[in-house]
């Protein structure tokens, strides 16, 4: 085990956690706009200071990376989300890694562990996009996503592909979080049929085998 695994399996449930403040931190103020300012203040401060965690986290790795270049290449979207503040809720996908102590719990086959991960993608993916795009479009003018629940279903509605069209982004910016979760539905699908078809071609082959 290398020097970056071993910081990554010691901080793993500390940034979890933080990640888990920050999700607080952050939603808190977007679906409760008349909080009281001084409440607000000190959820920005905690937000800023997970963003910091998480930054330090960055610069440890890197350290302690044999081959730092290649290593923030290819962890460039941690790189991203802590040079992009703008970004900055998409650190949340770090919950995830909650996926990993599912996994140990679900059934061992193939489809069983991407189904999963994919539930779990799925239903971050639509929840903290609803959060984001209601940020994002709650104060604008002809905005069509007004409440937590308009954004809620907008975000299913990407996320499945499904797209009714009742609720739409009219911002920039809500217009970027919708591609970004039109993004996240259709790897989705795509995980799920990889992952049948993957299964089905190991049926075959086994029950070959079994015939042979």
């Amino acid at each position: 085990m290398t020097r970056v695994e071993r910081w990554e399996r010691k901080s793993e449930i500390p940034l979890l956690l933080l990640a888990v403040a920050f999700l607080v931190a952050y939603a808190w103020p977007v679906l409760d706009p008349q909080l009281d300012p001084d409440l607000v203040t000190t959820l920005n401060v905690a937000s800023w200071t997970v963003w910091l965690a998480f930054a330090i986290d960055f610069a440890v790795r890197m350290i302690l990376a044999d081959d730092r270049w290649p290593y923030a290449r290819s962890h460039w979207y941690d790189v991203a989300l802590i040079a992009l503040p703008m970004l900055r809720p998409l650190r949340l996908l770090r919950l995830l890694a909650l996926a990993r102590i599912l996994n140990r719990s679900v059934t061992s086959s193939l489809v069983g562990r991407v189904g999963t991960y994919v539930f779990g993608a799925s239903v971050m993916a639509s929840v903290l996009g609803a959060l984001a795009m209601l940020d994002a479009e709650k104060d604008a003018e002809g905005a069509n996503i007004q409440t937590f629940g308009d954004a809620l279903w907008w975000a299913a509605a990407t996320v499945t592909t499904v797209g009714y069209g009742d609720r739409y982004p009219t911002t920039p910016t809500g217009r970027m979080i919708g591609v970004v979760l039109m993004i996240v539905g259709i790897a989705t699908v795509g995980a799920v049929t990889a992952s049948i078809a993957t299964w089905m071609v190991s049926q075959v082959q086994r029950d070959r085998d079994r015939s042979s």
